[in-house]
């Protein structure tokens, strides 16, 4: 009996130490995975999990999104993951996102990985209109994002209709306009071609640097009401707290900075904001729910240490991250110079072979003419020797029948006829003769003469056959002296090992003064950006101007109105929070 029981007892305890298991599906912007998760982890162990699953350092701007019946949750990080109210049905769901977002992107963002899920994150918020963009900024926008997935504009390869299938621009803008997908595709390519030479994550990134001006970056909107019992919108952003009115998510009606904030907190369904001057009167609402006041009190709390934690000095693993950031940029701005160097020299090479090669087939045309031309020469020297020849025996049997005339005139003359009759006659005889013989010596004369130019048109014939063997001559030793030269220089075969010799005999040393080179380098850069800012808000303004006249005024919406009075008021997000706080 007690052995049983010790059996069982075993038994049990065996049981409970083997480890239970739930599956976990998690959906990033571009990916989906999933995990076996122990029955006791806790949501940071999750977290950690797909963290380094994906290769990310900046886990404070994440969370793991799950909804709640309508309604938007996080993760907490020190709660068991299935103490949560999450469906209990596997795999269980959950939405890699950004909870937080930075002031700065180009400052804060330092791993092209984190980098990389703001820009498919943000970018689907504004194609999803929770973002709200101007047409003009929103095809600039585009123009990156053609640019960071296809590379560089290559007219050959990037034909016309290539973004036919790619979506592009929110529906709120394309609905605005009278133009086709064509026009669009047009205006959206001219921006692109200006982008040559940014690698991806450079595209990336100027695209969060335009999206983060924008009003409604950042911003998680919730429905409140005042004491008075008027229905209000509260915003939470990276800058503080903002008040709006409901037809209104562009302009906040009261701003709260972080650093102004005393106190946030909430009893119940009331949430209380306490400013940092006392004489500043306490902001109280009500929210619908309780679980909603537990989410704002979490974005509060979150943004406001990212916001503290911003004016400090960087933490150790901060800086570590940075100065790899930095290096591994470096080494990639190198890597990136030194391909264009070896792309220009393939292509010099190329063109190159192509010169020598067509003037090969040209030095080969004109020795082609060159042989016909000798070829039609000796024809026509063998046609006029042949003709002179009969032309010289033709004279000779002239000459030999004018004689014959002329022995039988002298024949004629020595016989005497008596009559005068006779005489008559034969002197009628005589002078036919004599005309005979004359018109025989002209002709005879004349067939010289024939004779005499064919022999002169044989000798210039014989000249020109011998300039065109002398010239065909010429054209051969060119062509065989260009031949090693194209055989040294041009005959590249496809995988090209004249460049594995310039590129065996590159090296790149990361010195310091390469370093400090490439500093200067970076703050050049940054000077540069600050001028080109004034140019491409000129070049947004042209663009604006130049689809105004296509603009469908009936099919504006209550915020494109908005945007369109800010502008005239000259009022951007930060101003205008700096104005109303």
């Amino acid at each position: 009996m007690a052995g049983a029981i010790a059996s069982r007892m075993s038994f049990s305890s065996l049981k409970r130490k083997q480890p239970k298991t739930f599956t976990v599906r998690i959906i990033t912007m571009d990916a989906e995975m999933e995990f076996n998760c122990e029955v006791k982890w806790k949501g940071k162990d999750l977290f950690d999990l797909v963290c380094r699953t994906l290769g990310l350092r900046e886990t404070w701007f994440f969370g793991l999104q799950y909804m709640i019946k309508d309604t938007m949750a996080w993760l907490k990080m020190d709660k068991k993951v299935l103490d949560h109210d999450v469906p209990k049905e596997e795999p269980v769901t959950f939405h890699f996102l950004a909870k937080f977002y930075p002031e700065n992107a180009e400052d804060e963002l330092v791993q092209d990985i984190t980098q990389h899920l703001f820009f498919l994150q943000v970018k689907k918020q504004i194609l999803d209109e929770k973002i709200s963009c101007p047409p003009e900024a929103s095809v600039l926008l585009a123009s990156y994002a053609v640019q960071a997935k296809y590379g560089d504009y290559d007219p050959t390869v990037h034909k016309r209709g290539f973004l036919a299938q790619e979506e592009l621009l929110p529906k709120r803008v394309i609905n605005l306009y009278q133009m086709t997908p064509e026009m669009w595709e047009e205006r959206i390519t001219a921006w692109y071609g200006q982008h040559r030479g940014r690698a991806r994550d450079e595209a990336e990134m100027e695209y969060l640097k335009i999206a983060q001006d924008l009003e409604m970056y950042g911003v998680n909107y919730f429905a409140i009401r005042n004491k008075k019992g008027t229905e209000l919108l509260l915003g939470v952003d990276a800058l503080g707290l903002h008040i709006y009115d409901m037809e209104n998510r562009l302009t906040p009606k009261i701003s709260f900075p972080w650093n102004e904030i005393r106190n946030v907190s909430y009893s119940d369904k009331e949430f209380t904001i306490k400013p940092l001057d006392k004489k500043i009167d306490v902001f109280k609402f009500n929210s619908s729910k309780l679980r909603v006041n537990k989410l704002i009190l979490q974005l509060c709390i979150g943004n406001h240490d990212l916001f503290m934690r911003r004016r400090k000095a960087d933490s150790l693993e901060v800086q570590q991250m940075k100065a790899q950031a930095r290096e591994e940029k470096a080494r990639k701005q190198m890597e990136r110079q030194r391909l264009a160097r070896e792309k220009q020299m393939r292509e010099e090479a190329e063109r190159t072979r192509d010169e020598l090669e067509r003037r090969l087939l040209q030095l080969k045309d004109e020795a082609t003419m060159a042989n016909e031309a000798l070829m039609r020469s000796e024809e026509t020297a063998d046609l006029l020797a042949e003709k002179a020849q009969i032309t010289e025996e033709e004279a000779k049997l002239l000459a030999q029948k004018a004689a014959e005339a002329e022995q039988e005139m002298q024949r004629i003359k020595a016989t005497a006829i008596r009559t005068e009759e006779e005489k008559r006659l034969m002197e009628q005889k005589v002078l036919e003769a004599e005309m005979l013989a004359l018109k025989m010596a002209e002709e005879s004369e004349r067939r010289a003469k024939e004779a005499d130019q064919l022999k002169q048109d044989l000798q210039e014939a014989r000249d020109s056959e011998r300039r065109a063997k002398q010239k065909l001559l010429e054209i051969t030793s060119k062509s065989s002296y260009t031949q090693p030269m194209n055989s040294g220089s041009t005959a590249l075969p496809a995988d090209m090992p004249t460049f594995n010799l310039i590129s065996e005999s590159l090296s790149f040393d990361f010195k310091d003064t390469d370093m400090k080179r490439l500093s200067m380098e970076i703050e050049k850069e940054k000077v540069e950006y600050m001028e080109k800012s004034k140019h491409l808000q000129e070049q947004l303004n042209e663009l604006k101007t130049e689809i105004e006249a296509l603009k469908l005024k009936e099919r504006e919406t209550a915020m494109d109105i908005l945007h369109s009075e800010n502008n005239e008021r000259g009022s951007s997000k930060h101003n205008t929070i700096k104005k109303v706080s």
